[in-house]
């Protein structure tokens, strides 16, 4: 029926369906249950794992300190996956930003940069990234002067993103489909597809990464891995470039258990339990006013608070994936919706091929977990709540204004609320 509504465009009947399926849906268990370089102590959300495996191996192996003869770069930007996401626990969010830079060619269409090293040598193309760390100095990359769009990225939570993989893409697409009516046609959140690594010439709705290039946690795992650390897999399979290189490609190969890393790092993620909430703080009356406000002033229509995913056994991932009984028929409280927005703080970046109407959108950032975090949007250019709301403009300016109208109460109270998330 979801199919069916999806391609007849009847947004209302798949909310109504999402409804009824929320009735018979429990909450996915929430927690900060992953501390660092403890996997002894960590707590999964029920995930069942491969035969052998375990949750604590799997956070080993994410928590696993690369060198040069394990594959290291040539080009890298950290050791290890916790290195970017570790805020406040392992899979977390991050302080750290990586750097992307490229150029609008005649046409006013992005056009990643050449980068040259080795002294003019070698050059790294294809990709928009620019990694800050190298092996070796002849390797290193320096941002050429024909790059005159620079963005910086937060490295993005992880944690519960294995029931974000589990929403349908019905779900998304009905969410953009009513957005415009609820903003006065203001607000129209883009779901755009991008390809499955996994499954050649299959594609699903992005959800991952801050232009939602990816679909699948195993694509985002797999890019991630080569374009951070600069270790080759399956599904990315060659460097950047050989310059100071020693090892063969693909570096990362299945262990005993016949898992290689990127495997590992999915059943992780997948592992994981969604950022808790504050209860202590929400249960306030300041708090439970400020979600109000925040409804009301139409901050919800892009952070959107309840999600259901879809039912076990749902086949996903152009088939890769069957959604398992731990991540199924859960209710979620992201308060974000997943899908590409202009809201003037696009960084002019275009991160899948051919849509270039997606220079200026960034996805919205699922508020969960937003009380562990000092540094705000895309950027960690706002160092207060208040900062990071007034940059809001463009599809969101009507909600920015209504924001800045609060009486100074209503603006507290508010504040209450996302710091109890």
């Amino acid at each position: 029926m979801l199919r069916l509504c999806a391609l007849a465009g009847c947004a209302g009947l798949v909310v109504l369906f999402a409804a009824m399926a929320e009735e018979s849906a429990t909450e996915a268990p929430a927690g900060f249950n992953t501390p660092s370089f403890n996997s002894a102590a960590s707590k999964s959300n029920g995930l069942v794992e491969p035969t052998g495996d375990t949750f604590a191996l799997d956070q080993q192996v994410y928590e696993r300190n690369h060198d040069v003869g394990t594959g290291l770069g040539p080009v890298y930007n950290g050791t290890a996956c916790v290195t970017c996401h570790e805020s406040p626990n392992s899979g977390a969010a991050s302080q750290i930003t990586e750097l992307r830079v490229g150029h609008n060619d005649p046409q006013g269409h992005f056009v990643n940069p050449t980068v040259l090293i080795n002294d003019g040598q070698n050059m790294i193309t294809g990709r928009s990234i620019v990694n800050d760390r190298a092996i070796c100095p002849q390797a290193q990359e320096r941002i050429p002067a024909t790059e005159n769009i620079i963005a910086l990225r937060a490295a993005l939570n992880t944690l519960g993103d294995g029931f974000v993989e589990a929403i349908p893409d019905q779900t998304l697409i009905a969410i953009s489909k009513r957005q415009p009516g609820q903003s006065g046609g203001k607000i129209h959140g883009e779901a755009i597809e991008v390809p499955i690594f996994e499954a050649p010439g299959q594609t699903r709705v992005g959800r991952f990464g801050w232009k939602d290039q990816h679909g699948s946690l195993l694509s985002f795992i797999g890019d991630a891995y080569v374009n951070e650390m600069g270790v080759t897999n399956r599904l990315r399979p060659t460097d950047v470039t050989t310059v100071c290189k020693t090892t063969k490609d693909p570096e990362d190969h299945p262990d005993r258990l016949g898992l290689a890393d990127i495997d590992h790092f999915a059943q992780f993620i997948r592992g994981t339990m969604v950022p808790p909430r504050d209860t202590t703080l929400a249960e306030t009356g300041p708090a439970i006013h400020g979600e109000h406000v925040f409804n009301e002033i139409g901050c919800s229509t892009c952070h959107v608070g309840t999600m259901v995913t879809a039912p076990v056994g749902t086949i996903v991932n152009g088939g890769q994936f069957t959604v398992p009984e731990a991540l199924a028929n859960k209710i979620i409280h992201p308060f974000g919706d997943f899908l590409l927005h202009d809201v003037g703080t696009g960084d002019g970046i275009v991160q899948t091929t051919g849509l270039y109407e997606t220079a200026n959108e960034l996805r919205t950032a699922p508020l969960w977990g937003l009380r562990t975090k000092s540094r705000f949007m895309h950027d960690l250019k706002s160092l207060s709540l208040e900062s990071a709301i007034t940059r809001h403009k463009h599809e969101a300016a009507d909600v920015e204004q209504k924001f800045s109208d609060l009486s100074p109460s209503d603006k507290q109270d508010l504040l209450d609320f996302l710091n109890s998330l």
